[in-house]
């Protein structure tokens, strides 16, 4: 159990099945909210860390290539990728730290990233912000490279 805030109340820290979860996420973004999302999983290394950074979804209006987005690419498995292209309705999504790709129709994006809290700070990386606009930029171009870039980070961590 967690201490929570100043009133001595005591929180319970509770974890579900993303395929049981998310879709209930989903259906927070569809009526208009944005929800705050501590991350879990490995695909987006390096610059994202399972259990330690947490993502800023809302309802998804204009995804384009770029974009880091919560998308369902099979019935119940959700991932958080970013898009590498978007071909009519279909969609090529890759997570930072993979080199596969996974792929969905448009209509199987259920999210759009605002922005993350990094390393345990208070201040949101928007992802229409310079710094997120720059590394995204070098990051994606780096992709020829990356297996090689993957492999020292996983030794350094």
């Amino acid at each position: 159990m967690k201490q929570a805030g100043n009133n001595g109340k005591k929180m319970k820290e509770v974890q579900f099945a993303n395929s049981e979860f998310l879709p209930e996420i989903v259906k927070l973004l569809d009526e208009g909210h944005s929800v705050t999302l501590k991350l879990r999983g490995f695909s987006m290394r390096p610059f994202l860390e399972d259990g330690r950074d947490k993502a800023v979804l809302t309802k998804p209006s204009h995804p384009k290539v770029g974009d880091p987005v919560l998308a369902e690419v099979s019935p119940k498995h959700f991932v958080l990728h970013r898009i590498i292209s978007i071909q009519g309705n279909n969609v090529v999504l890759r997570g930072d730290g993979n080199l596969a790709v996974e792929r969905c129709r448009i209509e199987d994006i259920k999210g759009a990233v605002l922005g993350f809290y990094r390393k345990g700070r208070n201040v949101l990386d928007r992802t229409d912000g310079k710094k997120w606009k720059v590394y995204s930029w070098i990051w994606m171009r780096l992709f020829p490279i990356r297996r090689y870039l993957l492999a020292m980070y996983r030794r350094m961590v």
